[in-house]
């Protein structure tokens, strides 16, 4: 079986321009999903399909950072997949699957896969570094704000303006801050904040 996994990381972006490409492979069934890519256990259809799948089937992704943001993510999915006989195709590396040795084949595809992540968390890091660099020179000319804060009364997004105040409102009643976090699906730390400030 022949099956896509897709993924965006925010509400707002569009899973349309991936889905289009595994379309045209074209795969069986395709999971897909708007959610961060931080951890494995947060992503509802990723784990459905990890549950799903059987020897010999071919997962398609798009991009192999679709899959994952870090290199010991992408390696434990990877050899998840293999476990299971299943092998891994993405459409931003080339195809091997033409080459008749299966050894051979494995080797190539873990060559480059292995390069890629490297790639993807240097390009990880420079980001950061990037980042960092920026925050200290804003600081440094007094012009640094932080970032926005999403859950707030002046919240450019309707959506989570509204949310804060019925956080605010259940907090006053008393409601604990586990069971809002899980019913809004928000962070401790942003009920947190917002009780402080009742």
């Amino acid at each position: 079986m022949k099956i896509g996994y897709v993924r965006v990381s925010s509400k707002d972006q569009n899973l349309a321009r991936q889905i289009e490409k595994l379309k045209t492979i074209p795969v069986d069934k395709i999971f897909s999903e708007k959610e961060s890519g931080k951890n494995i256990q947060s992503r509802c259809e990723l784990v459905k399909l990890m549950k799903s799948i059987k020897n010999n089937d071919i997962i398609y992704v798009t991009s192999l950072d679709r899959l994952g943001r870090n290199a010991e993510d992408l390696t434990e999915i990877i050899q998840f997949f293999r476990k299971k006989g299943a092998t891994l195709q993405s459409l931003d590396l080339p195809d091997f699957s033409a080459i008749p040795d299966l050894n051979l084949r494995n080797m190539l595809t873990d060559i480059l896969i292995t390069v890629f992540k490297f790639q993807a968390q240097s390009e990880r890091e420079r980001i950061r570094e990037r980042q960092r660099q920026g925050i200290a020179l804003a600081k440094k000319r007094g012009v640094y704000k932080g970032r926005p804060v999403l859950y707030s009364a002046t919240s450019p997004n309707p959506k989570k303006r509204k949310i804060y105040f019925s956080l605010k409102k259940e907090l006053k009643k008393g409601v604990s801050i586990r069971e809002l976090a899980q019913k809004y699906k928000v962070s401790l730390g942003t009920i947190l904040r917002i009780k402080k400030e009742i």
